[in-house]
């Protein structure tokens, strides 16, 4: 069994577009039902605030693996100078059942959360105006607003405008890459970063949500940490897309409140699957608003794992366990 920990995924490094690439065809395969994805269950003991989670799931297509990512949150370990995340993900040959690799990193899971958002931005994209610079705005800039900053600064190019950045701890000017500098502002207040963004990310541990403001006109939110706008922003978004209803419309998340308090049904959203399908941001106008809200799917997690597992024997990285 192959073993990779977080040096062996960053000297195999990101390649925003092939990530992207490898999600859309997990959606694909998705659409085709060839996949197992149970409801992920949550362990909670003692400090209710804190979770670990297990991820099984089975995708098909010429992905073709199983395997589950147990994946521990701790909001609590910043205050102690440890990360927030740590994660385990196993693989298994779809047809045996043999363990064929270990991913030891949270990393690889930041880098499927960005991936899925990295997807949604390119096929949001499609129907923008080339010629208009666009700005983006980051709220929370931990590892998972890190990652985001570099997929969305490789996926927009020459089409990025300002960078709006927000953290409740501060951002020291050495968490930015020094090519993305003279375009990054650091903000003051998650509204500086989101009035005047054309795609917005949350990637914080918010316990409480506080966005309450009308999002501009003809943006993307991608509301990446699940937890962060208040259930009134609801009429202000004309296409609403989850991963999927069944694991999103749970554990408090907005989406969840906003099925509670504002009514919102699932008939009211599409799923990403539906989003490929129907290609449904062809038919919102300029000034229209659509909201994308991931809890995160195993698949994914299989699929990107995958993705490094191949990565990893093409570029004999990591370290063959013996059983």
């Amino acid at each position: 069994m192959l073993y990779l920990n977080k040096k062996d995924i960053e000297k195999i490094g990101n390649d925003w577009n092939a990530i992207a690439d490898i999600i859309k065809r997990s959606v694909v395969t998705l659409g085709m039902k060839d996949f197992s994805q149970p409801v992920k269950p949550y362990l909670r003991y003692n400090d209710l605030t804190n979770r670990i989670i297990a991820m099984p799931a089975y995708i098909g297509g010429d992905i073709a693996l199983s395997g589950i990512k147990w994946i521990a949150s701790f909001p609590g370990n910043l205050d102690k100078g440890i990360p927030r995340a740590h994660s385990v993900t196993i693989l298994n040959e779809a047809s045996t059942g043999v363990p064929l690799c270990t991913l030891n990193t949270p990393l690889i899971s930041g880098i499927r959360t960005a991936g899925v958002t990295a997807l949604v931005i390119k096929e949001w994209l499609k129907h923008q105006d080339t010629t208009r610079p666009l700005n983006v705005g980051i709220t929370g800039f931990g590892p998972i607003g890190q990652l985001h900053l570099e997929m969305v600064w490789s996926i927009l190019g020459d089409r990025a405008g300002k960078v709006f950045l927000y953290d409740l701890r501060g951002i020291e000017e050495r968490m930015i890459p020094t090519e993305m500098r003279d375009k990054v502002v650091v903000c003051e207040s998650w509204e500086h970063a989101y009035v005047d963004s054309d795609i917005f990310m949350t990637c914080t541990v918010s316990k409480a949500p506080y966005i309450d403001k009308k999002p501009k006109k003809g943006s993307l939110q991608l509301n990446v940490s699940l937890r962060d706008y208040k259930p009134e922003i609801m009429p202000y978004i004309k296409l609403m897309i989850v991963d999927d209803w069944e694991e999103v419309c749970r554990e408090e998340t907005d989406i969840e409140v906003m099925h509670k308090k504002m009514g919102l049904k699932k008939e009211d959203t599409v799923s990403i699957v539906e989003m490929i399908d129907r290609d449904v941001f062809k038919d919102l106008s300029a000034d229209e608003v659509a909201m994308f809200n991931p809890m995160g799917m195993a698949v994914f997690d299989i699929a990107i794992g995958r993705y490094y597992y191949q990565k990893a024997l093409d570029t004999d990285s990591g370290v063959m366990l013996e059983d």
